[in-house]
Order: C-alpha cells, then sequence, then structure tokens
C-alpha cells in the first residue's frame, strides 16, 4: 500500500478541527464486518499499515478492506531548535477520523475470525474502537 498521495495540491496544512461526528464512511459498504472509531483522532499512516499486516496475518483469507487514506501532511520541527523560523518541513502523513468512521472491514470469514482479525488492528490503532456488521436490508 502506498501510504502518502501521489501528488498533493499543498505541501503543509493547517491542524483544523475534529468536532462532530462522521456523515460520510460510516456504515459497512465492502466487507461484512468492520471496525468503527468511537473517538477523533489523527491516525498515521505507519499504524494503517500495521493493522493491515495484522488483519491479513490473523485471518488469511479474508478480504481486508482500509476504507481511510492519510492525505494529511503532518509538520514537526526539530527537537532543540529556537522559537521561530515558520512552520517544520512534513513529518509523516495522517488521515482524520471522526467518531463513527468505519476504518477497516473483513469480509469473507465467519463472525468468530472477523472479531480476531479486528481485535488485533484495534490494538494497533491509537483510537478506540468497535466491531460493527454490515445492515441487511
Amino acid at each position: 500500500m502506498k501510504n502518502m498521495p501521489k501528488r498533493f495540491k499543498h505541501r503543509k496544512v493547517q491542524k483544523g478541527s475534529l468536532r462532530g461526528l462522521a456523515t460520510r464512511g460510516h456504515t459497512v459498504a465492502f466487507g461484512d464486518f468492520g471496525l468503527q472509531s468511537l473517538e477523533p483522532g489523527w491516525l498515521s499512516a505507519r499504524c494503517l499499515e500495521a493493522g493491515r499486516v495484522a488483519a491479513t496475518r490473523a485471518a488469511p483469507g479474508a478480504r481486508v478492506t482500509i476504507r481511510i487514506f492519510p492525505h494529511k501532511p503532518i509538520t514537526s520541527i526539530p527537537a532543540e531548535t529556537r522559537m521561530g523560523k515558520g512552520k517544520g518541513e512534513p513529518e509523516y502523513w495522517a488521515a482524520v477520523v471522526k467518531p463513527g468512521t468505519v476504518i477497516f472491514e473483513v469480509g469473507g470469514v465467519t463472525a468468530e475470525q472477523a472479531k480476531v482479525a479486528l481485535n488485533r488492528v484495534a490494538h494497533k490503532l491509537p483510537v478506540s474502537t468497535r466491531m460493527v456488521a454490515r445492515r441487511t436490508r
């Protein structure tokens, strides 16, 4: 998985706010079970990749889908640098997650296998999550 956008309009972006609930991407769409965020936060590209590896190892026959992508460049100034001198350089890429966003989806496995796989993924993420199932109409 590519952990950053191929091209982007602005190299540095402002922090923004994480208020409110997710209005899009809050239902299971591609798999049978999903991992839904319960709190807001930034998920780095590295923790998303760690979650993907954990899910594919826990459920080898499963179809794992990552529903979010790290579009936000997070900047930082080097340690022991004096105040001022502008904004720091981009350090890593992160995905903005609001409460209710489905982060990972797993399909093609039983509920027990999905629970094990998504539990392994949840341990890799810095936000609290819950497992949700696809709604049937």
